[in-house]
């Protein structure tokens, strides 16, 4: 199993996004969109190919699982990764609309 990365979070206006750096680099990326102050849409996640494989969208996505919880926001998910990761795992579907 690859070592997982360091998941940064940065949210300006209604725009947000979960990230891996690398070097100043951003080499996966999470991003959704604020609708309300208790909901946001995933809207798009892109994994570079040197981290293809390495489980890299999935930490992106639990980092915004544990903060969705945190601050008790719901997540629609748009994106087609996002979607698929909800349809697969019932334990993160708690935070869904």
């Amino acid at each position: 199993m690859a070592q997982p990365h360091s998941v940064e979070h940065q949210e300006s206006d209604s725009k947000g996004a979960f990230y891996i750096q690398q070097g100043g680099q951003r080499l996966a990326e999470m991003t959704y969109s604020r609708t309300s102050p208790s909901l946001i849409i995933i809207d798009h996640t892109e994994v570079d190919a040197s981290l293809k494989g390495q489980g890299a969208g999935r930490q992106l996505l639990d980092a915004l699982v544990a903060w969705t919880r945190e601050t008790h926001t719901k997540v629609i998910a748009l994106c087609p990764f996002a979607k698929a990761q909800f349809d697969k795992d019932a334990s993160i579907r708690d935070v869904l609309r």
